[in-house]
């Protein structure tokens, strides 16, 4: 009888040293699938912090003490914790170990949801999907802001401001600070290919002030109705219309815009996104480009957004338009999806006819933008610092969509991908397939997922999709997003008797 019993305790003692398990959130390894127990013991720490059971504050165990207790590598846990990192939800306190620093807001109720259908306001349904709380957000035109360089920016700041005179903080240039403007040249000159003088740059509040400037100039010059690309990005749109233009939809292709419908429009000016159109992603091939240019010099104005040009992965650069042809095309851009949006910081090139008439729309708009930021980010670029910033979002960003574009393969059946090889969202259509893309987005947003419908970029009919950002999710986030979009995709179908 003893020894029967000593074998027992003997076997139940293996099985206990063998199984993979902490009181830590009770914790037990052996729940994770095969090969994923980074992400498996991620979500479970991203649940733990959503829910409250680790409020803000809480620390995590020592990645070695949890890695002893799970008989898992210290590294699987270091990566896990890494991930919250990278999403802000945890943050290193050095003895003080690993620290919970912010909670994601709780998965909306099923009444807020309403995205609304053909017809409706779609421009403020873009403001209240923002509004929106969910728990992975893949909504386009967002960055990585995570990677923001701020110790960088802090270091940059700090010499900034010791250089500065106190006349320096008065008013300036309303052009914008001498030194943004030579840096932005230089920035240009080396990735855009582009040759300008530093007096020719303004230096605006992101490309949405660059549009609201120059429309006022073109209505003052009796320009009242501007071409957009369809499908086309619904903000600058927007913003257009909101200026009192006229938009005229022309129709985008595999090539880019259709100039021969541009010719035929009545525009007196266009708004593209030649580098890397939003939303489908196309190049404007070099046939359209010469027609493009033509059209310009036969007195057409051309309005270059350079969206996310920057952000390239599988393609080899394409030369701005305003490098080809400066007498004929605005250039705007801006470091909101390389940096951040909160900077609020672009520049915009016009023509010199329209120089004069377009620092002065800046001047009464007002005064021109803070000079500290525009400092700090000069010195970034004269110091190389946001070349090197480019590169590490470039690798990362590259990384999140290969996760985005594995993910769409094996979770959204019958998806479509257009406009991988740059840029920070893919658009994806299911072509041939018959149900309302607004109807998806807010079945993905009832189940904790935010997209946009390609619907609401265009203006012709076509078949529904969805564009979605990957720029700012983690790859697990990425992953589990895509696939609650093909669980809502299939309770879409079944509600229209088709699953």
């Amino acid at each position: 009888m003893s020894r029967s019993n000593g074998g027992g305790n003997q076997g139940s003692k293996r099985a206990a040293d063998s199984a993979g398990g902490s009181d830590f959130l009770q914790l037990d390894v052996d729940a994770a699938p095969p090969g994923g127990r980074t992400e498996w013991l991620a979500g479970r720490l991203r649940a733990a912090i959503a829910d409250g059971t680790l409020p803000v504050g809480s620390r995590l165990p020592a990645t070695r003490v949890l890695a002893a207790e799970l008989r898992v590598s210290r590294g699987l846990v270091t990566e896990a914790y890494q991930r919250l990192a990278e999403t802000g939800q945890v943050a290193g306190r050095g003895r003080a170990g690993t620290v919970v620093v912010a909670a994601p807001p709780p998965p909306p109720s099923r009444q807020t949801v309403r995205p609304p259908g053909p017809g409706a306001d779609r421009g403020s349904a873009v403001d209240a999907l923002r509004a929106e709380p969910c728990r992975i957000d893949l909504s386009p035109g967002v960055p990585d802001l995570t990677a923001f360089p701020r110790t960088a920016w802090l270091q940059a700041e700090r010499r900034v401001l010791a250089a500065l005179s106190p006349g320096d903080f008065g008013y300036g240039d309303p052009r914008g600070a001498p030194a943004l403007r030579a840096a932005v040249v230089g920035w240009l000159a080396r990735n855009r290919g582009i040759r300008a003088e530093p007096e020719e740059v303004v230096v605006v509040a992101g490309v949405a002030q660059a549009l609201g400037l120059l429309a006022h100039v073109l209505r003052e010059e009796g320009v009242h109705r501007i071409a957009v690309e369809d499908p086309g990005s619904l903000g600058a749109r927007r913003q257009l219309e909101y200026a009192r233009m006229e938009t005229v939809a022309v129709p985008v292709d595999g090539a880019g815009l259709d100039v021969a419908a541009l010719r035929t429009s009545g525009a007196g000016a266009v708004l593209l996104t030649p580098a890397h159109q939003f939303p489908t992603g196309v190049v404007l091939d070099g046939g359209r480009r010469r027609d493009l240019l033509r059209w310009a010099a036969d007195g057409g104005l051309v309005i270059e957004d350079d969206y996310d040009a920057e952000h390239r992965y599988d393609r080899a650069p394409v030369p701005a338009l305003r490098a080809l042809m400066p007498e004929g095309v605005c250039y705007a851009g801006s470091v909101s999806k390389l940096l951040a949006p909160a900077l609020r910081l672009g520049w915009l090139l016009v023509p010199p006819r329209l120089h004069d008439a377009v620092t002065d729309a800046k001047r009464y708009a007002d005064l021109g933008n803070p000079v500290l930021a525009q400092l700090v980010l000069a010195r970034l670029m004269d110091s190389g610092e946001l070349e090197r910033h480019l590169r590490f979002v470039r690798r990362r960003h590259r990384r999140r969509r290969d996760a985005m574009l594995a993910a769409l393969a094996g979770r959204l059946t019958g998806a479509r991908v257009h406009g991988a090889a740059a840029g920070l969202h893919l658009m994806v259509t299911f072509d041939g397939a018959d149900f309302d893309d607004t109807a998806l987005a807010s079945a993905a947003l009832e189940l904790g997922v935010k997209a946009h419908p390609l619907s609401w970029h265009r203006d012709r009919p076509g078949p529904p999709g969805l564009v979605l950002g990957y720029a700012a999710g983690t790859a697990g986030e990425i992953e589990e997003g895509v696939a609650i979009l093909g669980t809502a995709l299939r309770q879409l179908l079944r509600g229209r008797g088709r699953g």
